[in-house]
Parts: structure tokens; C-alpha cells; sequence
């Protein structure tokens, strides 16, 4: 009685674990039949190939906007810098030769300006020296002083040639105001470089001109000694009165 039962409990237990084992067959079957199918299922494939998709243009896009900053960088327009010169001028200039911009976005340099002003204007003066005679020059070019103030000999045409430099004629004797390579003062009928005086303002208001061409050791300079002669350029020192002007307006 009691084999018969142990017999019967086994061929239970047996019938139990096959039946568990048919079950546990089943599942897996049908799970692997649920994988198979949502592989096979038609939604699937097109999400695949979006995310591929996807994939692929990320390095694109980042790449496209690296080479956007890089022109940015290259561009100045592009960049916000302000610009005072064409942009075909600043791009076509070489890097090499590009001058540095300034505050205000153009090219630092010195200002330019403009001397018309010192250079051709004429004018009328009358040159009164320091021992009170007025600078003449006569028909026959010599040049001295005088005392009257009616003098039309006196009165002269002051050009400027250059920066700091002039010619002096007489207006009615038409002879320019010159000094020779020894320091004669004398009157030349035709502009050459001895005419060229330059010009001066000292520290006591008066002017004073020297010969632009010629030196003696110093600077030689138009003078006029106490008796209203002409000086000798050698003789003559920017400090001595003697050969300082007042120049009188016309």
C-alpha cells in the first residue's frame, strides 16, 4: 500500500514537471514568436532608417556651422566691425600691408591736412625793420631802406613757395629779393633758388629771412644796419636786431 502510493506520488510529480516543461515550451515559443513578429512588423523599418538618417547629418550641421564662424571671423562686415573704407578696398589690400583700424574704423595714421594756405598765397606787405626803415628794392634791383612811408619801392609781394619758405619781389620794380652765395643782398630779375628765404616768427613778434640755399658757417639773413645799408650775410645771427621785420599790412 504504501509503494503503491510513493508510485503513484512519483508518476504525479512526473506528470506535473512535463506538463510544467510543455508550458515553459509554449512560452518561450511564443515570446520568440512576438519578437520575430514586431521585427517583422512594417512600423519598424522606417524608424530605423529616420534614426540612421538622423545620425548622419549631425557632423554636417556642425561642420557647416564651423565654417559660418569661420567666415564671420574673415568677414568684418559679417562681424559688426564698423567700417569707414569700402569693403572692396579693405579685401583686396594684402594682409601684410593692412594698417591697423582705429577707434573710429579707419586706418590710424597722422591726419591729413591741408596747407593751401602756406603754399601760393601772395602777400602785401611793407618790411619795417627793427631800426625803423622800410625794405625797398629799385628799378635797377638794389635793395635798401627807406624812411618814407609813401614809397612805392616799398611795397612787396610775399609768396609762399613752401612750408616755412617764400619769395619776397618788389610789386612795382618786379626784382626778387635774394642772397648770393657770398651774403650779397641784391635784386634777381628771374625766380631762382637764391630767392627762396625762409621764413620765421621770433620770440619778439618780428620776422626774420634767411637764405634757404646758402650758409656761412650759420644761417645768413636779410639785413638792414642803422643807416638803412644792406648787410652782408656773413655778418648777420638771428639774434641780432638787425635783421628783424615787422611786416605791415597794405
Amino acid at each position: 500500500m504504501i509503494r503503491w502510493a510513493a508510485g503513484g506520488s512519483k508518476a504525479a510529480f512526473a506528470s506535473f514537471c512535463s506538463g510544467a516543461g510543455l508550458r515553459a515550451s509554449s512560452g518561450s515559443e511564443a515570446s520568440t514568436r512576438l519578437r520575430s513578429s514586431t521585427l517583422r512588423s512594417p512600423l519598424s523599418f522606417p524608424v530605423l532608417v529616420t534614426l540612421l538618417v538622423f545620425t548622419q547629418s549631425l557632423p554636417e550641421a556642425s561642420c557647416h556651422q564651423l565654417r559660418r564662424d569661420r567666415l564671420k571671423l574673415y568677414n568684418p562686415q559679417a562681424a559688426g566691425v564698423p567700417l569707414n573704407i569700402s569693403d572692396s578696398e579693405l579685401i583686396s589690400e594684402p594682409r601684410a600691408t593692412r594698417r591697423p583700424l582705429g577707434r573710429t574704423g579707419g586706418p590710424q595714421g597722422r591726419h591729413v591736412r591741408s596747407y593751401n594756405h602756406l603754399e601760393g598765397d601772395i602777400r602785401r606787405r611793407k618790411l619795417f625793420s627793427f631800426h625803423k626803415f622800410f625794405l625797398r628794392i629799385d628799378m635797377n634791383g638794389k635793395v635798401n631802406g627807406t624812411k618814407s612811408k609813401d614809397d612805392p619801392l616799398s611795397i612787396l609781394e610775399i609768396t609762399s613757395v613752401n612750408v616755412g619758405v617764400v619769395a619776397i619781389k618788389g610789386l612795382n620794380s618786379n626784382y626778387y629779393l635774394a642772397i648770393s652765395r657770398t651774403g650779397e643782398l641784391y635784386g634777381a630779375k628771374e625766380f631762382g633758388i637764391e630767392c627762396k628765404l625762409k621764413e620765421r616768427i621770433e620770440e619778439n613778434g618780428y620776422n626774420t629771412y634767411a637764405s634757404a640755399a646758402w650758409k656761412f658757417k650759420k644761417r645768413m639773413f636779410v639785413g638792414l644796419n642803422v643807416h638803412g645799408k644792406p648787410m652782408r650775410g656773413r655778418k648777420t645771427r638771428r639774434k641780432n636786431v638787425s635783421t628783424h621785420f615787422l611786416p605791415i599790412m597794405v
